[in-house]
């Protein structure tokens, strides 16, 4: 065999080496997107690697201005400061159309004996905030800012609005994954928030 032949060969070798990793890539992603839209698939459950651990342990500072039915400054997120009871933790902003679609529902959660809900105000400005919860209704016994997105972050957060249910032990039990229908109030937040089994 010639030197040529061999080199030949050789460069044939590394010319579909290169593709490799992309194909390898490309399938990964086809995976993925028919894992995440096949048929009969709940876009809301999305899993969460925070199922069933510690829920993050982030302060977050109150929205300046912001006041609780009695007038008094509503605190800040703080999950030490969560009662010993199941809590709905719901991450929306001002800017987030989908937010206003599920926002009844959340004012609805809010006068429901014993649910306590927080928020977790993402990437918002102040003024916008105050003025989204001053037209619809302010749901939250507490609320931060998380201007930074960190929170966010930590939280596993894929998009606004998201909702997850703290444990009285403060590990997360539950996530859903866009606006809150009332369906879902019914069959999934409402049992765990009052600490039972949802059926079905």
């Amino acid at each position: 065999m010639s030197e040529t032949t061999r080199d030949t060969k050789a460069q044939k070798k590394t010319n579909l080496a290169v593709f490799i990793p992309g194909i390898v890539f490309f399938l990964i992603v086809i995976l993925f997107a028919v894992m995440m839209f096949r048929p009969g698939r709940d876009a809301s459950e999305i899993p969460s690697m925070l199922i069933g651990k510690p829920a993050p342990d982030l302060v977050l500072p109150a929205i300046d201005g912001l006041t609780g039915p009695d007038g008094q400054p509503l605190p800040g997120f703080d999950p030490a400061q969560f009662p010993d009871h199941p809590v709905l933790v719901n991450v929306w902003a001002s800017w987030c159309v989908p937010c206003r679609q599920e926002h009844p529902l959340l004012m609805a959660l809010a006068n429901d004996e014993g649910v306590t809900i927080a928020g977790l105000n993402y990437k918002d400005k102040n003024a916008n905030a105050l003025q989204f919860l001053a037209g619809l209704g302010n749901p939250y016994a507490m609320a931060g800012e998380d201007n930074s997105g960190r929170a966010a972050i930590e939280w596993g957060v894929y998009g606004v609005p998201e909702s997850f249910i703290v444990g009285t032990d403060g590990t997360i039990l539950y996530k859903y994954t866009g606006p809150l229908t009332p369906e879902a109030v019914e069959t999934e937040i409402l049992p765990r928030l009052r600490g039972e089994t949802p059926q079905g």
